[in-house]
């Protein structure tokens, strides 16, 4: 996690606590005026459209006062859906036995897109078996990661 996330969510994760939900993720994405922060919340019997106003109300006085982001930036407050994003170890743990979609920053055999089942973690690392092939990704080296949703 870079600093700047780090940071974002030691300033946003009191805040959605604070008003029973759990922060899942975040994303920044940073394109000029067009930056958007994006803060995935999620709570045992889901999310709605209020709760993620009531989120976004809350975390935006924190963060217009802290301004850990400079510049304009758009913020999004989401649930993270049925393809949800897979953030730290225990979500990939969580996640066993799913299909998943990940890519990384820098090609790892070749490759930087990998979509398969999701085997486990050994320790900072994401097993995961693509066309009977078993690969071992360190997590640092992910650059996202979401569930397949099956139907």
């Amino acid at each position: 996690m870079s600093a700047k996330l780090k940071l974002l969510h030691e300033l946003i994760e009191p805040g959605v606590i604070s008003l029973g939900f759990e922060l899942w993720g975040i994303e920044y994405l940073a394109h000029g005026v067009h930056s958007v922060l994006r803060v995935y919340i999620d709570a045992e019997n889901g999310i709605t459209v209020d709760d993620c106003a009531k989120v976004s109300h809350q975390i935006s006085g924190v963060l217009d006062v802290e301004e850990p982001i400079s510049g304009q930036y758009n913020l999004e407050v989401s649930s993270p859906g049925l393809d949800r994003p897979l953030f730290t170890l225990e979500q990939f743990v969580a996640f066993t036995g799913h299909k998943v979609e990940i890519r990384l920053r820098v090609p790892f055999e070749g490759r930087r897109k990998f979509k398969g089942l999701l085997n486990g973690v050994e320790g900072d690392e994401v097993l995961v078996v693509v066309d009977k092939e078993e690969y071992l990704l360190p997590i640092d080296s992910i650059d996202r990661a979401n569930v397949v949703p099956q139907f």
